[in-house]
C-alpha cells in the first residue's frame, strides 16, 4: 500500500511514517517542508489548503510538489495529522475539507487523527469530553472545540470515505508496545482513571486501521497495560 501522510513532520505524522515503513508500506510524506533519507518515503512539498496541489499529490502527479520534481505513486490511503499551536480552527477545518474533497475525487480512504473532545465521558455518556474539566482544563477548551469542528466537517462530507480516530486525553511521545485498547465514541480510561497513549502506539493503531478497516466512523484508542492473551 502507498500511504500519504499529511502533516508528515509532526509528532504523530512522523511516527505513522515510521510504523508504515516498518510494515513494508510506501509513504508519501506531505508537508510544507518535507525531507527523508528513506528511498521508500517520497517527500512532497504541499500546502494543505491548496486543493489542486493536494489532489495532484495524492494522485501521484505533482510536478511542482515532489522534492525531485518527478511524479510518484498514487496514494491508496491518506492519514491527516495536521495540528497548529496556537490552535487555528478555521485552518484545521479548511484543511480537513480540502483533503476529504481530494480523496473523494480519487476514491481514497481518509483516516483523520483528530482530538478527544468529541468523545463521550466514560463516567457520563451525556457529557462530551470537551465539556468535562476532569479531562479538558479551561486552557485546552479551544483545542477540544477545534477537534469537534473537524469531526463535524467529516460528518458533513457526503462523498468521502473517512474514519476519525480520537486519541485519549493525553498523547505524548513514548514507547512502542504494539498493544492498545480500541473503542468507539467513548473516551477510554484505565482503572486509575488515566486516559493516555504513546504517539508510537497511536501510530500502530493508525496503520492497523488502514491494513484492516473497521466498520465504525469514529474510533478511539488508549494504552493497554497487559499483553493480549495468545
Amino acid at each position: 500500500m502507498t500511504i500519504a501522510v499529511v502533516g508528515a513532520t509532526g509528532m504523530v505524522g512522523s511516527r505513522v511514517i515510521a510504523e508504515a515503513r516498518a510494515r513494508g508500506h510506501q509513504v508519501l510524506a506531505l508537508s510544507r517542508k518535507p525531507a527523508s533519507d528513506d528511498p521508500n518515503v517520497t517527500p512532497v512539498a504541499v500546502d494543505v489548503n491548496e486543493s489542486y496541489a493536494v489532489r495532484e499529490a495524492l494522485a501521484g502527479s505533482a510536478p511542482n510538489g515532489a522534492s525531485n520534481g518527478a511524479s510518484h505513486r498514487a496514494a491508496d490511503a491518506v492519514v491527516l495529522t495536521v495540528r497548529t499551536l496556537p490552535v487555528d480552527q478555521e485552518f484545521l477545518v479548511g484543511a480537513t475539507r480540502t483533503v476529504l474533497d481530494a480523496a473523494a475525487q480519487l476514491g481514497i480512504r481518509v483516516l483523520v487523527v483528530g482530538g478527544a473532545g468529541a468523545l463521550r465521558s466514560p463516567d457520563d455518556p451525556d457529557l462530551l469530553v470537551a465539556d468535562n474539566p476532569v479531562y479538558v482544563p479551561a486552557e485546552w477548551k479551544t483545542v477540544a472545540a477545534a477537534g469537534i469542528a473537524q469531526l463535524r466537517a467529516c460528518q458533513a462530507h457526503a462523498g468521502a470515505d473517512w474514519v476519525y480516530l480520537s486519541p485519549p486525553a493525553l498523547l505524548e511521545p513514548g514507547d512502542r508496545t504494539g498493544h492498545y485498547r480500541r473503542g468507539t465514541d467513548t473516551l477510554l480510561a484505565g482503572a486509575d482513571g488515566q486516559s493516555w497513549i504513546s504517539a508510537e502506539d497511536l501510530a500502530v493503531a493508525v496503520v492497523d486501521e488502514l491494513d484492516a478497516p473497521g466498520p465504525e466512523r469514529l474510533i478511539t484508542v488508549a494504552h493497554r497495560d497487559e499483553h493480549p492473551s495468545a
